[in-house]
């Protein structure tokens, strides 16, 4: 795929799956961020640096796939080439991640128990879909280069150090 398609694409993609997901359930269910912002400054100011976290994650993720993999995250137009560099070298589930913490960061912002809900419902939704669909399908299309870099990157608890693939000694 070309990059201007796969910029197009990804762009597309960013605002149907984690801007409903992320953005439009959450404006949703808290009355069009019509709840008040949580009386502790500490509950504030961490809900905001994990929807600011989330948002920088996304973007830089989303971009990879387009520049890097010359394709999108949306399963009809994936990508040529695995990504895994970036966030992709300590967690093989940046996205995933991204959207969880925008997602828990507006839950502590607005103090919503309803968005805090939402976002365990949302991270068993994700996970089923990882393990059921995304891997087997990452498995099939990339073979081997996916089962190394599956072994070697943790899925949801991001390794310290980063994956370094072939640096390492290792096959990408």
């Amino acid at each position: 795929m070309r990059r201007p398609l796969a910029l197009a694409g990804s762009a597309v993609f960013f605002v149907m799956a984690p801007g409903i997901v992320a953005g439009f359930v959450p404006w949703l269910l808290t009355g069009r961020y019509g709840l008040p912002i949580t009386s502790s400054p500490i509950l504030a100011l961490l809900g905001a640096l994990l929807v600011v976290a989330g948002v920088l994650v996304l973007l830089m993720a989303f971009a990879r796939f387009a520049l890097e993999g010359k394709g999108t995250p949306a399963p009809v137009a994936p990508t040529e080439r695995l990504v895994v560099t970036g966030a992709y070298r300590h967690v093989r589930n940046p996205m995933y991640l991204a959207v969880l913490a925008i997602i828990l960061g507006q839950a502590l912002l607005f103090a919503s128990w309803p968005l805090a809900a939402y976002a365990a419902a949302a991270l068993l939704a994700t996970y089923a879909f990882v393990r059921l669909y995304e891997e087997p399908t990452l498995s099939q299309r990339y073979g081997r280069q996916y089962e190394t870099y599956r072994r070697a990157v943790p899925g949801w608890l991001p390794r310290l150090t980063p994956w370094r693939g072939e640096s390492d000694g290792k096959t990408q």
